[in-house]
């Protein structure tokens, strides 16, 4: 059973703090992809995912949201910024650029699942294969007696040979190179792949190296490389979630002049792509109907009322995304799983660093972050990393590993390191 929309933003809820408005649209919108598969074909291909606009300030998990669902689902993924569809030498075919990236990104997830289920056999052959070589040449002393196979097998993988010097015949890996054209992409490597049988070598390196050499070509040759591409292709098509961020930069007002023209001309190219088109890629073509966009942006100069018609009917849903209160910085320090201080605290452990952060010291840390935020540019919750890694410079610096330190963060420590700020923002309240 697939997950619910409920639970979808339970488990958004252990990586991202607020934004409810906006996981329940993308966990909506998620769970409708699982209703349209369970519809006979005929209904199914009717119905298109309905796209989403979030509308929020940088650093407030608008890319956060998307990248953890997509990861959630196992769905292939890739996040594109909208402005490089603006630079100088832009052409049309560019912005189809998104979908091959997608494809590529589908069938690298694909190959990684099989590869894991050839994993197990791959192993026992390569380790075959490495233990005849090492049975072939071993030269034991007079006092020694040849080794058996068994014996071997044993010490190869208890490890004992992995830095010792062999001999073995691997293929050489041919260069990859694709030329864009028009209609797509033309992967030469793969063409004079097909006529040319690959060229093998004899080489040495170390049992260790041989072993993750031979394992890949192991895994290679026991994996259908054309079942791989199809299923990559179909969840590419079915399953993709692209996310656009930077959205309203491509976006003109009616105040501003010039750039407009080209801005719209970007839009005008993207709406094919969302509407629904084939885009050529090296793995087959790719129908981009059913494929989840997802527009990001801040639009603080554009609105998305100034999105050119056409596109803007595309993105049926809009979510405005909060900005981040004192509360908000407080909770992101240390309730997600991958809460800061948690990611600190580990990567000091590894030089016996033992850090401990009392609720004050979190407090002020959290003050800090909002008051440097509405005083300068609004960073969100990225002005947190700012700060944690100014507030254990010292400490990363002196520790070595060498001898264990424990070291308990209080207000008087942050206060301490931020006085200067501080005292800053208190002196900014008497300036009229």
């Amino acid at each position: 059973m697939e997950l619910t929309p409920k639970q979808i933003v339970d488990e958004l809820d252990k990586y991202i703090i607020g934004q409810n408005e906006a996981k329940k649209a993308v966990a909506v919108a998620l769970r409708n992809r699982y209703r349209r598969n369970s519809l006979k074909k005929e209904v199914r291909d009717e119905i298109t995912p309905k796209n989403i606009i979030m509308k929020g300030p940088t650093g407030v998990g608008k890319t956060e949201i998307a990248r953890r669902l997509a990861r959630l689902v196992k769905a292939p993924f890739v996040k594109v910024e909208a402005t490089k569809y603006t630079e100088v030498g832009y052409v049309g075919r560019d912005v189809e650029s998104m979908i091959r990236d997608l494809v590529t990104v589908s069938i690298n997830m694909v190959k990684e699942e099989k590869t894991k289920e050839v994993e197990a056999k791959a192993t026992i052959l390569v380790a075959n294969k490495i233990c005849d070589i090492l049975f072939k040449t071993q030269s034991p002393s007079e006092n020694e007696e040849l080794k058996s196979k068994e014996a071997i097998k044993i010490d190869y993988f208890d490890g004992k040979y992995d830095k010792e010097i062999i001999e073995v015949e691997v293929v050489e890996q041919q260069k990859q190179m694709n030329i864009i054209e028009g209609v797509g992409e033309i992967n030469f490597g793969g063409i004079l792949g097909g006529m040319f049988p690959n060229k093998k070598s004899r080489k040495k390196m170390t049992v260790a190296k041989a072993r993750e050499i031979l394992l890949s070509e192991e895994e290679d040759k026991l994996i259908d490389k054309d079942a791989v591409n199809a299923e990559g292709l179909r969840r590419a098509e079915e399953e993709g979630i692209i996310f656009i961020d930077e959205m309203d930069k491509i976006i003109g007002n009616s105040s501003s002049n010039g750039p407009d023209v080209s801005r719209e001309g970007v839009q005008r190219d993207i709406l094919p792509i969302v509407e629904g088109c084939t885009v050529n890629t090296k793995y087959g073509n790719v129908k981009t109907d059913f494929i989840l966009f997802i527009c990001a942006g801040a639009f603080h100069v554009s609105k998305i009322e100034d999105m050119i018609p056409e596109l803007q009917g595309r993105f049926p849903v809009v979510v405005e995304l909060d900005s981040l209160t004192k509360e908000d910085f407080k909770r992101i320090l240390k309730e997600p799983k991958n809460a800061i201080i948690k990611q600190y605290e580990s990567l000091l452990s590894v030089d016996k660093v033992n850090l401990s952060f009392t609720d004050d010291a979190l407090e002020e840390l959290a003050s800090i972050a909002e008051e440097e935020n509405e005083s300068s540019e609004n960073i969100g919750a990225r002005r947190l990393h700012t700060l944690m890694e100014k507030l254990l410079e010292e400490i990363s610096f002196v520790a070595n590993g060498e001898q264990e330190i424990n070291l308990e963060i209080n207000a008087n420590y942050v206060n301490g390191v931020f006085k200067d700020k501080i005292e800053s923002h208190d002196l900014k309240k008497y300036i009229l």
